[in-house]
């Protein structure tokens, strides 16, 4: 067998395609779907649906981090999570499921209910978070952001933004590996729009294929992102369709290993094309 990301008992083979993570946002005001899912049943059944189209993992979230977003208690996160990772799991015993999470607290409850793998976009800052990673065997993807979702827009700064964000997730991994959580189970994503503006994104963007000299997969989310919208002149969101599967198409063609998106089929279907040229499978 060649590489594999190992998510608790489960492990998804990397190389072979592009591997797409679906949204599943259960929040009231997610930038681009908020408020859309709120209700644990049509959660599930839209997670169901983003399965048939052709996601290899569904990523659950209950705390909106888009730009200005306040940030939601434990219980609350967990009132919206816990349902929709217990439906989705009743649904496909054999199903790959995340949990957008940042709190250790939230993580546990969500690995319990049977979640796989903790996208954490705090690269496991909360104190706890990876020691819970580590004892349940989970995957885990650590992200880099600068500063926090309520003020990262304000005025973001690098020197050199890939040389700081890989170094950021350098460190990370190694404090992971330390915290005793196997490097075969984590993955990075530099984490475009968080805390970066156009320029930054773009560098990082035309750079994303160093990434992969950290030793483990590599995640972009660049869904319906704003300086998608900012390129491509389109303010709403769900509006940017042409743009995110555009930014897909060159992670893929870069060796990304996974991407995270909202839509689905039109990226699962596009990544067929590149994926044949560029990774020579038909």
């Amino acid at each position: 067998m060649g590489l594999v990301w190992c998510c608790r008992d489960r492990e998804l083979p990397l190389g072979e395609r592009t591997l797409v993570m679906g949204i599943v946002n259960v929040t009231p005001d997610s930038f681009s779907d908020g408020g859309m899912f709120e209700d644990a049943e049509a959660a599930v059944a839209y997670g169901a649906r983003l399965r048939v189209e052709g996601a290899d993992v569904l990523d659950v979230g209950g705390e909106s981090t888009r730009p200005g977003s306040d940030p939601v208690g434990v219980a609350e996160e967990l009132a919206r999570v816990l349902p929709v990772i217990e439906g989705l799991r009743r649904e496909a015993p054999e199903g790959l499921l995340s949990v957008d999470t940042r709190k250790a607290a939230v993580a546990s409850e969500a690995l319990a209910a049977g979640a796989d793998v903790v996208n954490d976009i705090g690269a496991g800052t909360d104190p706890d978070m990876f020691d819970v990673v580590a004892a349940a065997e989970a995957g885990m993807v650590l992200m880099h952001m600068q500063g926090e979702p309520e003020t990262m827009q304000s005025d973001p700064r690098y020197d050199d933004v890939v040389a700081e964000v890989r170094g950021f997730l350098a460190e990370r991994l190694e404090a992971a590996v330390a915290a005793g959580i196997g490097r075969d189970r984590l993955c990075v994503d530099p984490g475009i729009g968080f805390g970066k503006n156009l320029e930054h994104n773009l560098s990082l963007l035309r750079s994303i294929a160093s990434f992969g000299d950290l030793g483990v997969p590599v995640l972009a989310g660049v869904s319906r992102k704003r300086f998608i919208g900012e390129l491509s002149g389109t303010d709403d969101p769900a509006g940017r369709l042409e743009g995110s599967v555009a930014a897909a198409v060159w992670c893929a063609s870069q060796g990304v290993e996974m991407v995270r998106v909202h839509d689905v089929g039109p990226t699962v279907r596009a990544l067929r094309v590149v994926d044949a040229v560029v990774r020579e499978r038909p």
